[in-house]
């Protein structure tokens, strides 16, 4: 895994820093939660919760999963499609 760099910052409810990052992983970035320094596995893109709570519409990470609201996964999932377009571009453009 590569990181590229934060999209996001959240100090979750006990304290703790969770960052959601643009990285990449076999040839193709995606999404990384890291709580308190530590990789979080999970998710390579914010999931829809079911059924939300309050303004908690999406959720990444398994133990701790971190709740999102529906902007900041939009925000998320915005970042982590462009760097992937722009990669498609480069392959659909090395012979220009």
């Amino acid at each position: 895994m590569l990181y590229k760099r934060t999209i996001l910052t959240k100090i979750l409810s006990n304290g703790m820093k969770a960052e959601f990052a643009v990285v990449k992983e076999e040839g193709a970035f995606q999404a990384a939660l890291i709580v308190n320094g530590r990789f979080v596995s999970g998710p390579s893109l914010p999931r829809p919760l079911e059924p939300p709570k309050d303004d908690i519409t999406h959720w990444m990470g398994n133990k701790p999963g971190v709740g999102l609201t529906e902007e900041e996964a939009e925000k998320i999932i915005r970042e982590v499609a462009l760097e992937n377009s722009v990669i498609e571009h480069r392959k659909n453009n090395i012979y220009d």
